[in-house]
């Protein structure tokens, strides 16, 4: 759903990523210090309860995963590599964010903030699984010659959903926000992997096409 605005951001950030081409910056390099900011803003603030200010720091790094696509594209220098490292990086963000959020839930804080805060460890780790889970059968499936694109909750909209959320909780301190999306990506990710495989599915025992 929100991949519609993928052109918008590209757009707002593509004069930066065309200064850091003219000065010689690689679409790799983009991508690593992203990935590392995004990890660095997620276990240092989150694990503390500082939620506002992680989603600030993770917000101004996670545009890195638009800006070093569109350089790569712009310069020539798109590459099965390049392509590789960003799907790669991009799992080692993503379990970043909600790592913060499971090390925040088993630390003493969480326990003096929410009295009993196992609930919200286990929905936070069972996001970070389901995520992967529903990232590898797409990639599983690829490498089989099929697609499972597709389902309730993809990547950007587990991504924004949690760190719109996390930052409002933080923000107004109201911990409900973040716990009801905890509940509700925990739910659509376990409904998109089973979306992912019964695509799958579907392909594997179609009959072959007799043109083919």
């Amino acid at each position: 759903m929100l991949e519609r605005f993928r052109q918008f951001w590209t757009n707002v950030w593509a004069p930066l990523a065309d200064f850091l081409l003219r000065i010689g910056v690689k679409p790799d390099w983009v991508t690593i210090v992203g990935t590392l900011g995004v990890s660095a803003g997620a276990l240092w603030f989150f694990p503390r309860g500082q939620f506002f200010v992680g989603v600030m720091v993770v917000t101004a790094f996670v545009f890195s995963d638009i800006m070093d696509g569109y350089m790569a594209r712009s310069s020539g220098q798109s590459s099965r590599w390049g392509a590789f490292l960003d799907s790669t990086l991009d799992r080692v963000g993503d379990a970043a964010i909600f790592g913060g959020l499971v090390l925040y839930y088993a630390s003493s804080k969480a326990e003096a903030d929410l009295g009993e805060p196992k609930l919200y460890l286990c929905l936070s780790l069972a996001c970070l699984v389901l995520g992967s889970l529903t990232s590898y059968a797409r990639a599983r499936a690829e490498a089989l010659g099929m697609q499972a694109k597709g389902g309730i909750a993809e990547r950007s909209d587990r991504l924004v959903s949690i760190l719109v959320m996390t930052g409002f909780s933080g923000l107004l301190d109201l911990p409900f926000l973040r716990e009801i999306t905890l509940w509700a990506l925990a739910a659509a990710s376990l409904i998109t992997v089973v979306q992912r495989m019964m695509i799958v599915h579907r392909q594997a025992v179609a009959p072959p096409d007799p043109s083919d």
